[in-house]
């Protein structure tokens, strides 16, 4: 079962990346794996699953999981096809001269992770979701209030520099 050795370097790679980021806890882990790895679906989310709740860091993280289907390029035509890991002839010239374009991937493509509150600047708590920061300072429901007199439900979410939402 070569799913679980996939798994442990996985979780050794996204737990180091998180740990440099000073992250708390490790709680999701997004790969790409290519079908012509071999690699079974259920066997990865399996070793995955046994090997997370193996640390406290990695407990509960979620497995977010994209299997590549094979791609090939035909030698001799140029045509270019998807196919299962068995059936590589070309569709179009019936040729066995073919070159994989993908399929044999192994990627994290992201993860996500806890990362510890800081500190807000003067003690101030920042605004709620939903909310906005009016120009008096007053916090006020996202309806309540609109810059420059739109429609509250026509402006758009931003995040100033110390993490208030204004909406």
């Amino acid at each position: 079962m070569h799913e679980l050795g996939i798994i442990t370097s996985v979780l050794d790679s996204a737990t180091q990346a998180a740990h440099e980021a000073g992250a708390e806890r490790l709680l999701k882990v997004s790969l790409s794996i290519g079908e012509m790895t071999e690699a079974i679906e259920e066997a990865l989310v399996f070793a995955f699953e046994a090997v997370v709740e193996q640390d406290p860091f990695t407990k509960g993280a979620q497995l977010e999981l994209t299997m590549i289907t094979p791609k090939s390029r035909c030698l001799e035509c140029g045509c270019e096809f998807t196919h299962d890991r068995f059936h590589r002839l070309c569709p179009e010239c019936g040729s066995f001269a073919t070159e994989l374009l993908a399929g044999r991937e192994l990627q994290i493509d992201s993860i996500e992770v806890d990362l510890p509150d800081d500190e807000e600047p003067d003690d101030e708590e920042p605004a709620s979701y939903g909310a906005q920061v009016a120009p008096d300072g007053e916090e006020r429901a996202a309806n309540e209030y609109a810059p420059d007199g739109e429609e509250a439900s026509q402006v758009k979410e931003e995040t100033s520099q110390y993490g208030e939402e204004r909406v």
